[in-house]
Formats: structure tokens, C-alpha cells, sequence
């Protein structure tokens, strides 16, 4: 009897030991931030100093990427790790065209694996994966919610929802999002925490913003990465400029805030910290602004010749598009100043996370991603460098959009508008300047590329492929 009752307290022990062991996550995304804007990128104008330590604290995945360079799919991807095409959302999903449109609560999610492992889970800030409530955050492995449903919101005064009712809350919405995301982080101090810090900064509008973002670039003349662009709208680049970045400190800032409270309460050591964005961005680059959905900043906008491309619009699968700036830390375990320089997908922290806090995967679910964290802990990592990508496009624009990136070529193939193919010899191009898809001598490339393209297509039974 009393063997028995031993055995019965060790495993209560040995249990939580364990979950004392595994590790609080902060997952924090930004919507709109490119890899460029950040001070360690070596922008010219960026002021970044949180993230700039935070990135040299853990490691910096220097080929961090989105499958899809737009809101919605991109949060599906990350959700599930499976491709939009392959749960429905493949834009941006719009609240008034699309009001039963959202993520099937039905697909297991990442988060709700580290619920049903016991974290306390909290979403704070933007979600864009279905207004309705049978898509709403708690259907998909979070406790807590405070935010927005849908996509877009105020820089002030946002109406959120807090506590279940729709509320008007007064001050700027990164703060206002951050000070929520402090108070869940001290509730939950003494509990094993999952907190997913959503900021929709730096999504235009930028304006208006705190002094303390805002004064530093008033009076600036930025440098923008190609003024003489054939009719660039310099003057509307540089003031675009001048307020993004000044999101972006808001954002910095506010890193900032979440990070010192992690220090202040004891908690940095036993917390991975994830820092990401859903997708990059363009300001004057290739001649537009935005992201995948991109919009020609030229005066005047070129001539419309694709009746499916309407005046203005510009979509792309641009490097600026789908490389995201991240970094991960997590003291005593990934090693500091570190950096991965081989493509890391938004499908991957599905597997990662739950390797890293030791959570089974559910074999009956579709993994798309790779489990990295082998090369997060400093294990040799050796994959191929190859990014695949996709975006079928339905309301500024109506493309199906397919990317095969290799070192050194890139192939964008438009199934609906073949005119509109492309392919990039990144080693002599890396700014994505010249479509060299027409010269004979890349013939060989380009039917190489494209296979890989279809092979991927055929193996997630794409609809586009129909």
C-alpha cells in the first residue's frame, strides 16, 4: 500500500515537473511589416531599438517567409499550417462580401493543442478569420480574447471587443492592444501561458500617432530604394515613409513594454518569444506600395490592359511581399546573435511550437510545415532553399497566382492570366527589376520551375489546377 501511494506521488511529481518546465510563449505578429523597416535591416531611418536587441537576443531567420502575401491566408496558414487554397481563404476576407466566410473550427489548430495541453491561452488584437461567432477565437484554442474580428480598425479610438461586447476604447490601438496583453501576462504569472499579441500596426492609416512615434520623422527627407523610377510619386513615397515608420516605432515601442515586464516579473527565462508579421510590404519598390494586393504609386498609374487587373492595382508575389522580419529567444536554449539563413515558412510554427513546448502532433491532421526546432537549438540544419507560394486574388484584382523561389530564380505563374508571368534571376536581380521570362536562353529554367510548381499544386489539390 505504501509502494503504491510512493508511486502515486512520484507521478503527480514527475507531472508537474514537467509542466513546470514548459516554457510560456508570447507569439507576436505585426500586419504589414516588411524586413526592411527595422534598424538591424540597415534602414537608414529606422527606430528599432527593442527589436533590434530582441532579434540579437535568440535567433534571426533571415529567409522568413508567407506562403500567401495577404491577411487572411496568411493567418490560415499559420493557424493550421495548410495552405489557404486548401481551406477556402485564399484573400483577404471581406466582412460585407464574405459575412460566412471564416476558419472551420473543425480544422485543429496549434493553439488549441497547447489549450488542451494545459496553457492558458489569450489573443489579444486582430484575428481576420471570420466575423461570425462560429469562428470566433475561443472556437479555435484561445481562452481569452480581446480585439477585432475583422480585418481593418482605427489608430484610435478603436471599437474592440472586450469581454464579449463591442466597446469604444479610447487612446491609440497598439497601446491600448499592449496594455490588455500586459494585464493577461500578469494574471497568468504564476500559470503556464500562451499569449498571441496581434498589432494590425504597421497597416496604413498610420495617422495620427503619439509625439514620441511620430516627432522623430516629421521633418525627415527619408532615402526611399528608388526615386527614379519612372513616374514615381516621390513626394507621396517619402511622406508614406515618414508615417510608416512611425508606426513601426509604435510597434518597437511597444515590444518594448512586453518585454520589460517579461524581465520585471522573472519570466524571460522560461518564455519563448516569437516576433513575426503576416506579410511584407513595398513603399516605392518595384514602382508600388502595399503588399501582395499591391497598388501602383505612379503618376500616372500605367494602362490598364488585363480586364481582371483594374487601373491602380498591382498584384505580386515581390520579395518585399513575402519575406516577413522574425525573430525567436528563448534564453538557455537558442543561443544568442544567432542567425538561419534557409527558408522558414509561416506553416512551420505549427510543428515548431509544438516540438519546443513538447507537445505531441495530432496524427490525424494535415501538417504542412517543418518542424525547425532542431535548428532553433542549434542542431545543423540542411534543408532545400526553396520557397513555394501562392495567391489567388478575387476582389481588388482576379489572378491565380503560383511562386516556385529558388537562390537564384523565381517564377510567378498567373494560371488566369498567363500574359502576366514572370520570372526574376535573383542572383543578378535580387530588386525583382526585370522579367526575363521571354529570353530563349531561360527556356530550361523556366520549364524546371514550372514543374516544381505543378508538383506542389498536384500534392495540396489545388483548385486552381481545375
Amino acid at each position: 500500500m505504501h509502494l503504491r501511494r510512493w508511486l502515486f506521488l512520484l507521478c503527480i511529481l514527475l507531472t508537474s515537473s514537467l509542466k513546470a518546465a514548459r516554457p510560456n510563449v508570447v507569439f507576436i505578429l505585426t500586419d504589414d511589416q516588411a524586413p526592411w523597416a527595422l534598424g538591424l535591416s540597415g534602414h537608414p531611418h529606422a527606430s528599432t531599438p527593442n527589436l533590434d536587441k530582441l532579434f540579437k537576443q535568440g535567433m534571426w531567420l533571415k529567409k522568413s517567409y508567407v506562403v500567401t502575401p495577404v491577411c487572411s491566408p496568411s493567418r490560415t496558414s499559420l493557424m493550421t499550417s495548410r495552405y489557404g487554397s486548401e481551406l477556402g481563404i485564399t484573400d483577404w476576407i471581406h466582412p460585407r462580401n464574405e459575412p460566412k466566410l471564416g476558419l472551420d473550427p473543425k480544422t485543429v489548430t496549434w493553439t488549441e493543442l497547447m489549450q488542451q495541453a494545459g496553457y492558458r491561452t489569450g489573443l489579444v488584437g486582430k484575428w481576420h478569420l471570420g466575423v461570425p461567432d462560429q469562428f470566433h477565437p475561443t472556437k479555435t484554442g484561445f481562452d481569452y480574447f480581446m480585439g477585432f474580428r475583422t480585418g481593418g480598425n482605427k489608430v484610435t479610438s478603436p471599437t474592440l471587443e472586450v469581454e464579449g461586447t463591442n466597446k469604444k476604447v479610447d487612446g491609440y490601438t497598439y497601446d491600448i492592444l499592449t496594455d490588455d496583453a500586459l494585464k493577461f501576462i500578469e494574471r497568468n504569472q504564476k500559470k503556464t501561458f500562451l499569449l498571441c499579441l496581434h498589432y494590425r500596426a504597421p497597416h496604413a492609416a498610420w495617422m495620427p500617432q503619439p509625439e514620441s512615434d511620430r516627432k522623430p520623422f516629421e521633418k525627415l527627407d527619408p532615402q526611399i530604394p528608388n526615386p527614379n523610377y519612372p513616374n514615381l510619386d516621390v513626394a507621396r513615397v517619402k511622406r508614406m515613409t515618414r508615417e510608416y515608420l512611425g508606426s513601426v516605432k509604435g510597434v518597437d515601442r511597444n515590444v518594448g513594454r512586453v518585454l520589460k515586464l517579461l524581465d520585471e516579473l522573472k519570466l524571460a527565462d522560461n518564455t519563448i518569444v516569437v516576433f513575426t508579421s503576416d506579410h511584407g510590404y513595398s513603399m516605392g519598390h518595384n514602382g508600388i506600395w502595399h503588399k501582395g494586393n499591391g497598388h501602383w504609386v505612379l503618376k500616372p498609374p500605367p494602362t490598364v490592359t488585363n480586364k481582371n487587373i483594374p487601373r491602380g492595382q498591382r498584384p505580386n508575389m515581390y520579395d518585399n511581399s513575402i519575406f516577413v522580419p522574425t525573430a525567436v529567444r528563448w534564453p538557455g536554449h537558442i543561443s544568442p546573435g544567432t542567425t538561419l539563413d534557409l527558408p522558414v515558412a509561416n506553416l512551420d510554427w505549427y510543428p515548431t511550437l509544438l516540438s519546443l513546448t513538447g507537445i505531441k502532433q495530432p496524427k490525424d491532421e494535415m501538417i504542412r510545415g517543418r518542424d525547425i526546432s532542431g535548428a532553433l537549438l542549434g542542431k545543423q540544419a540542411g534543408w532545400e532553399d526553396i520557397c513555394y507560394g501562392e495567391y489567388s486574388t478575387h476582389h481588388q484584382s482576379k489572378t491565380h497566382m503560383r511562386m516556385i523561389r529558388t537562390s537564384n530564380w523565381k517564377l510567378v505563374r498567373d494560371f488566369l492570366n498567363p500574359k502576366r508571368d514572370e520570372l526574376f534571376n535573383l542572383k543578378n536581380d535580387p530588386a525583382e527589376a526585370h522579367n526575363v521570362i521571354k529570353s530563349k536562353k531561360n527556356a530550361a529554367v523556366v520549364k524546371e520551375l514550372h514543374g516544381m510548381i505543378l508538383a506542389q499544386m498536384k500534392k495540396i489539390k489545388d483548385p486552381a489546377l481545375k
